[in-house]
């Protein structure tokens, strides 16, 4: 198994999301393996052309001392927190990994199982905000609907208070 394998991990740069984060590059990553950050902006309604261009196939890949540079990150409107890049620097040069980000415009149910295909992943992680049942029933679970609709294995990752 000397094949890199393609690690996915859904973020919102939320505690929930950076736990899943933590879990993977703790339980699944493991040294040669791309480590692939999956964000999702909502949609709007954006002037610059780029933009327009990847709404429906979502950004190029972004390396990460590209996405460690906020005037960078900015055009994308993505502000990854310090503490997730603390994280995934620190498993880069630990486990000598590849990190990447992708960015999706849209819902994030729908574009997280599309970047299954899309990158494509091996895997995907993703946490679980603990909603409990009546708003995962009006509002719908993110975690629910990728685990009921990806075509890759998925490990849900709950934040225990």
């Amino acid at each position: 198994m000397g094949d890199s394998r393609r690690v996915g991990v859904a973020v919102d740069f939320s505690p929930c999301s950076r736990k899943a984060l933590e879990w993977a590059v703790n339980n699944i990553v493991r040294k040669g393996d791309h480590l692939i950050l999956v964000t999702v902006r909502p949609e709007g309604h954006y002037e610059e052309g780029e933009m327009q261009l990847w709404q429906a196939t979502g950004s190029p890949l972004v390396p990460l001392s590209d996405f460690s540079e906020p005037h960078l990150m900015k055009k994308y409107g993505v502000n990854p927190d310090p503490e997730t890049l603390d994280i995934v620097a620190t498993a880069s040069r630990q486990k000598e990994i590849t990190v990447l980000l992708k960015i999706f415009w849209g819902d994030a149910r729908e574009k997280v199982c599309e970047s299954i295909d899309n990158i494509p992943l091996d895997c995907l992680v993703i946490g679980n905000r603990g909603l409990g049942k009546i708003k995962r029933v009006i509002m719908g679970s993110v975690s629910n609907f990728v685990v009921n609709n990806a075509t890759c294995p998925v490990t849900v990752v709950k934040i225990h208070e």
